[in-house]
């Protein structure tokens, strides 16, 4: 996979193997209001977001295909934007065997954020069992070929669940997965597992969800950097190849956190930030669900 020449900035995209690409910073939406929400994608866009990661589960599907529409319908957009520069993620909530319940679901969640389209819609667990999750991936597959969706992928899978929808000869290859990794939880496995597959890693909670910001070697490596822990690991994200989805909804730190194109962390402070790896889960952890 390659990248621009400028691989650490809000313009930086990567290539996908199926020949498209998407931006390597986005924005997550985890957690917001709607209310949050909307006023977040409204300030990223302006600021040079062009990526923003939500869900079915995040309850603001709506508000933020509506902040997108607004800002391109806007006198803010002074580059000129279309709905093809921004790079609208979103997830199904829960699995189902039921290919029409699944397939309703997506369509749902295009109407709901008025884009005309998903850009990449991800499974957002293995949970269900295997034929939830094949059943799923089949309707996801069909909201691909119909022009609903662009490019399908999964979150929180583990390597088995993986290896399960490759054996299943797949007609449209799951470009991502979606994770928490972060130095605290490297996801050596899983990262592996996807790497063999040309699977694109996006990392979630990549901030730590502010767990260990005043963890002794953060502080000390990014003073040595001069920057916070904060971009700090956004760009230990970056240098690993992931996509990384830091999450703010204060226009001051949406700008800091991405602010790490000068933050260039040496091997050997890698190799310390690897080293911290604990398996801290943030939140939830269903890759290992049957």
């Amino acid at each position: 996979m390659s990248e621009t020449d400028d691989m650490f900035s809000l313009a930086s995209r990567i290539q996908l193997p199926n020949g498209a690409s998407m931006p390597r910073l986005q924005l997550g939406l985890y957690m917001m209001s709607r209310t949050e929400a909307k006023q977040a994608v409204r300030w990223a866009l302006g600021i040079g977001y062009r990526g923003f990661d939500c869900a079915q589960m995040y309850h603001n599907e709506r508000e933020a295909g509506q902040a997108i529409r607004d800002f391109l319908a806007s006198s803010d957009n002074v580059e000129g934007l279309t709905r093809d520069d921004v790079h609208y993620t979103t997830k199904l909530s829960s699995n189902s065997t039921s290919y029409s319940a699944v397939r309703r679901s997506i369509k749902q969640s295009v109407d709901a954020c008025g884009l005309g389209y998903v850009d990449l819609f991800l499974l957002h667990s293995p949970y269900g069992g295997k034929e939830a999750r094949l059943t799923s991936w089949k309707a996801l597959e069909d909201a691909v070929e119909d022009g609903e969706v662009r490019m399908a992928g999964v979150s929180n899978y583990g390597s088995g669940h993986i290896e399960e929808l490759m054996a299943s000869k797949p007609r449209v290859p799951p470009v991502v997965n979606q994770i928490e990794v972060h130095p605290f939880n490297t996801q050596l496995d899983i990262r592996a597992t996807c790497e063999k597959h040309r699977i694109v890693i996006e990392a979630y909670a990549p901030l730590v969800r502010g767990m260990r910001m005043r963890h002794p070697v953060i502080q000390s490596i990014s003073r040595k950097y001069n920057c916070t822990p904060a971009q700090l690991l956004v760009r230990w994200s970056l240098q690993h190849g992931f996509v990384s989805l830091p999450k703010s909804s204060k226009r001051e730190r949406l700008v800091e956190n991405v602010d790490v194109s000068k933050v260039d962390i040496s091997s050997d402070d890698m190799t310390a930030l690897d080293n911290l790896d604990e398996h801290l889960v943030t939140d939830w952890d269903p890759t290992d669900a049957p």
